[in-house]
């Protein structure tokens, strides 16, 4: 296909070309959730159009405009799409900085549960607890949940979620700083799930774990 050029001179379409870019840049839009590029876009390409002549001075203004234009379009879509995928990372943090407190909520709870289950089993095995040492019992008590206390993890995971939060809503390329913190994140999920001694707290770990993998999975598009 030909069309005049203002100097009278010919300009060439290559429709295959156009259609191999057209193609291209679709499939990237419907990628990343936007509409299809329109022809302004498509012309821009590079060998979409040729000319028969050899001074191009002429076609340099229409092409610098549908360039400009094709970069104002995609700086939009990359807007667009950063404001949708902070959303989305947002809500992820915010659901596993819930679990967090539901898993310190019920860290809280360790300590009595421990002395209740050897209360409870010393009176199975014998015959007359009062011939126990009290103080024996309470610090085998204190040393099981000195073990089983999560405190330190739990202030390490609120710090990475902060830091995690705190980078979602800057404006610098924070892809890799987010991939470390996801990591650390799962370094801490997977000591608090070893050293649960709760159906419920491990349960809260599987939960965070799923909502760890998502995030994980978002922050690969980040820059």
């Amino acid at each position: 296909m030909h069309l005049a050029s203002e100097r009278g001179g010919a300009q060439r379409i290559d429709r295959d070309a156009a259609k191999a870019a057209y193609d291209e840049l679709a499939a990237v839009a419907a990628h990343l959730g936007l509409p299809g590029p329109d022809l302004a876009l498509i012309l821009a390409q590079p060998g979409v159009v040729t000319s028969d002549e050899r001074d191009d001075e002429v076609a340099l203004p229409a092409v610098a405009a549908a360039l400009e234009a094709a970069l104002a379009q995609l700086t939009e879509m990359r807007r667009t799409e950063g404001a949708a995928l902070a959303i989305e990372l947002s809500g992820r943090i915010a659901e596993l900085d819930r679990l967090r407190v539901a898993i310190a909520t019920l860290a809280a709870g360790v300590p009595p549960a421990i002395a209740k289950r050897i209360d409870e089993r010393i009176k199975r095995l014998v015959e007359d607890p009062s011939l126990l040492d009290p103080a024996r019992i309470a610090q085998e008590v204190a040393m099981l949940a000195d073990r089983a206390d999560l405190t330190e993890e739990l202030v390490r995971l609120a710090s990475h979620l902060d830091q995690a939060r705190t980078l979602v809503a800057g404006r610098e390329a924070v892809g890799r700083r987010l991939d470390f913190l996801v990591q650390e994140i799962g370094r801490e999920l997977n000591t608090i799930g070893s050293k649960s001694t709760l159906a419920e707290i491990t349960s809260a770990v599987v939960e965070a774990k799923a909502q760890l993998e998502k995030l994980r999975e978002q922050v690969q598009n980040v820059e």
